[in-house]
């Protein structure tokens, strides 16, 4: 089992996101993940420090979209950020919900065929090609190739997708796949449709990876853990889709009131509203209690979990948790 951290904004500034991407890499985390949110901190920007701070930790993005973000833009980024890194970055193209891009006016709902022609004309931008492309959102001239040196052609990317349908494409472009595993149980769901995709492109998939998106609130108190948990829930749980709800009893209708909420700009009460069951959409608690939940995910075909959101009540504690408790129990 790898383990990545996924870095939001919420954690504090961009200052403070880089020194805990620093922390990670003294704790043993194998990845540092910074979302690239609508209206959230500039994952580029932030990439490019991160990489300047640390020396062994893999970089990378998750949630990457070619809507706001043109593939010819997205290939540079990457092919520079590698470079600057040392071949340490990996590519997270897609999304995890097309309303946040639907804020600015964009209609992302072909988010399924408009991802593979972004997919399709990045890795052959990367692999040296001059891409003369004809798809329904790319409509390119024999004046786009790289005119700069890409030092790894195979650079991974990793596709972040959501549904069924979307899933299994991740599965069948990607190098890699990150699904949102909120709750912990959806992960059979997730894992299931991304395999079929995978079959269907023909490869033994020996080196594809699973690199499942987690929510993580760790604490040596089970109850600060769960108290903390609740900011993330109230906020991004209205996102999340029916088959993961229901894998713990919940659905889309449950989470509405609390969107209702957050829509308002009635973040206190959208927190308090939120259940003890709604709770389980995060691996939450003590490090032991953490160490469960994982197994459970190694169990289902996840080769990487990718922790994110409040990672914990004192977040640099929650590292250090990690580094010295869980990390060390999956090395062994």
């Amino acid at each position: 089992m790898r383990f990545g951290i996924r870095l939001i904004g919420y954690l504090g500034a961009s200052r403070d996101l880089i020194r805990l991407a620093k922390l990670a890499e003294d704790a043993g985390f194998d990845s540092v993940w910074f979302p690239h949110d609508t209206f959230m901190h500039n994952t580029w920007v932030l990439t490019t420090a991160a990489a300047e701070a640390t020396s062994k930790i893999r970089i990378a993005t998750v949630g990457t979209n070619p809507y706001t973000t043109n593939p010819c833009e997205v290939a540079t980024y990457a092919a520079t950020l590698d470079d600057l890194s040392g071949g340490r970055f990996i590519l997270g193209l897609g999304f995890h919900t097309q309303k946040m891009v639907e804020w600015t006016g964009i209609d992302a709902s072909d988010y399924i065929h408009c991802t593979r022609e972004a997919v399709d004309v990045v890795r052959a931008l990367l692999h040296g090609e001059t891409v003369v492309y004809k798809g329904q959102h790319f409509n390119w001239s024999d004046q786009c190739y790289m005119r700069m040196p890409v030092l790894r052609k195979d650079l991974p990317i990793y596709v972040a997708a959501f549904g069924s349908e979307y899933l299994e494409l991740s599965g069948e472009i990607g190098d890699g796949s990150l699904p949102m595993i909120t709750p912990p149980e959806s992960a059979n769901y997730m894992v299931s449709n991304i395999r079929r995709g995978l079959a269907r492109s023909g490869r033994d998939g020996s080196d594809y990876m699973i690199s499942g998106c987690a929510w993580l609130s760790l604490s040596e108190s089970r109850q600060e853990a769960a108290d903390i948990m609740r900011k993330m829930v109230a906020y991004f749980g209205p996102y999340l889709e029916e088959p993961a709800l229901n894998s713990i009893g919940l659905s889309v209708a449950d989470m509405r009131p609390l969107g209702e909420l957050i829509e308002a700009g009635d973040y206190e009460a959208a927190w308090n509203n939120v259940t003890p069951e709604m709770i389980k959409l995060g691996i939450t608690g003590t490090p032991a209690d953490v160490i469960k939940q994982v197994e459970r995910l190694a169990e289902t075909g996840i080769d990487e979990v990718s922790l994110g959101g409040p990672l914990g009540p004192d977040v640099e504690k929650a590292i250090a948790l990690m580094g010295k408790h869980v990390i060390p129990h999956f090395r062994n």
